[in-house]
């Protein structure tokens, strides 16, 4: 089984370019009790997480209502789709994630992720 517990940054996603001019990286922390937050692009988000077999499930996520440049926005509105439904996580080595779904991406673990300026 993948182990999720701690902070990843997203490097690819699809639909959306997740570096740029935007304010921060999109990243994503899921705590051991099933909670997961983290920086859709513009906004924060906050929701529940569970992991059945390789199927990833995220459960309600709430998120703050802040505009932003529109790539940015675009690529909020690209994490949001993500987390709106089930995906298969794979992960090639124990720093990697690639969540394949609706907008398949790919995340590194970044311990530091959480500490860019938003």
């Amino acid at each position: 089984m993948v182990d999720l517990a701690g902070t990843w940054r997203f490097t690819a996603l699809e639909g959306a370019q997740v570096e740029g001019r935007r304010r921060a990286t999109p990243w994503l922390t899921f705590d051991g009790d099933g909670q997961v937050f983290g920086l859709a692009g513009v906004n924060r988000v906050r929701g529940t997480w569970e992991l059945d077999g390789d199927t990833l499930t995220f459960g309600p996520v709430v998120s703050t209502l802040m505009a932003g440049p529109p790539d940015a926005m675009a690529c909020e509105q690209q994490v949001l789709r993500l987390l709106g439904e089930p995906v298969t996580v794979s992960a090639p080595d124990d720093d990697t994630l690639v969540l394949d779904g609706i907008a398949p991406a790919r995340l590194v673990r970044d311990p530091h992720a959480a500490d860019q300026r938003v």
